[in-house]
């Protein structure tokens, strides 16, 4: 296991030097944030974002995410283009050394959450989601937003979106992704890259957008689609655990040898379809981290691992999920856990 920690670049408030003081952590995770999606990265900012790593100690292996345009998702005319572009920083990202890429086939919305500051009881706060607020609003017509939104689209922008999205069913979003992968993978194969899908956000479809990395059967189909090591899973315990009807650790037995990457984070669940994210530890909500963590070890797991999404305390600010301080207490009980399985199970 190798522990990393997302970084969002010189911009980022949670600094290189911060995160190699954090123990056992063995590298960043992180992309070229200033180039539009689906055009192809500049080999020379590859390699800044390596050599600024490499310079506090630590590696840059993994890339989070090279984000698959939504042309690709939709399948229209442009999708071979710009496959062929994601193509190209495959092989990019592959000769400088990367060894992983996260990225995700979601409509849309990479996340959605109803609430960026819901308040814990212990005066911290944390992002969360309510079925019920997010079903009171209609993005093409409803002059609300939810948090997130403003920064991806325009009101109108969304619209437009929204209105190409109606003709796209499951089994479409399905299709499409199989052609992606049909051309993608051979290039990871050849550069020695794990590509590791990221499962929806929630798992379950929003606003009549189909969503299909949601589930145990949805996996076991997707891994089928191209059915290779380098295509494998970003396992994100937050995102398929905000539901009790995904278990976790049976999904890691079946997967465990195509997660390249896993993303540890606890939620409580509040309701059906309504949850808060926690701190890390199993006690703080419904998920057994020991119990993933053990059964990752015993899966023969020697992938990349990060602390997700953490509260905010102590009165830091910053991007919402992704302060320092809670993430850090994060992947000092993550090394914990993996250090006790370790021993525990020889």
């Amino acid at each position: 296991m190798k522990l990393t920690f997302r970084w969002y670049g010189d911009c980022d408030p949670v600094t290189l030097e911060k995160i190699s003081q954090i123990p056992t952590m063995s590298g960043i995770v992180s992309a070229v944030y200033d180039v539009p999606v689906g055009e192809v990265w500049s080999e020379e900012s590859i390699l800044d974002i390596k050599n600024k790593a490499k310079s506090h100690g630590l590696e840059f292996e993994v890339v989070e995410s090279v984000p698959v345009h939504e042309d690709i998702k939709l399948g229209n005319a442009n999708a071979d283009r710009l496959i062929d572009n994601y193509c190209e920083n495959v092989r990019r990202l592959g000769k400088a050394g990367v060894k992983c890429i996260c990225y995700n086939f979601m409509p849309v919305f990479d996340w959605l959450r109803s609430e960026l500051e819901f308040q814990h009881k212990d005066g911290s706060n944390g992002l969360a989601y309510v079925d019920k607020t997010v079903l009171s609003m209609n993005p093409l017509t409803s002059e609300l937003s939810l948090p997130g939104w403003d920064e991806s689209y325009s009101k109108e922008g969304l619209k437009a979106l929204l209105k190409e999205y109606s003709t796209v069913t499951e089994e479409k979003l399905w299709d499409n992704l199989k052609h992606f992968l049909e051309k993608v993978i051979p290039v990871a194969e050849e550069y020695g890259v794990m590509m590791a899908i990221h499962p929806d956000d929630p798992p379950w479809g929003i606003f009549g957008l189909p969503r299909i990395i949601t589930n145990q059967d949805n996996l076991r189909r997707f891994l089928k689609l191209v059915d290779s090591p380098a295509n494998g899973l970003t396992f994100c315990t937050g995102s398929l655990g905000c539901t009790y009807h995904n278990d976790i650790v049976a999904m890691i037995k079946e997967f465990g040898d195509r997660i390249h990457f896993a993303h540890l984070r606890n939620v409580k669940w509040d309701a059906e379809r309504d949850f808060h994210e926690t701190a890390h530890p199993s006690s703080c909500g419904s998920l057994d981290m020991f119990e993933i963590v053990k059964a990752l070890h015993e899966s023969g797991f020697k992938g990349y691992v990060r602390p997700d999404h953490g509260r905010m305390i102590w009165g830091e600010t910053g991007r919402y999920g992704y302060g320092l301080y809670d993430r850090a207490l994060g992947a000092t009980y993550i090394a914990g856990l993996f250090e006790a399985v370790e021993k525990l199970i020889k």
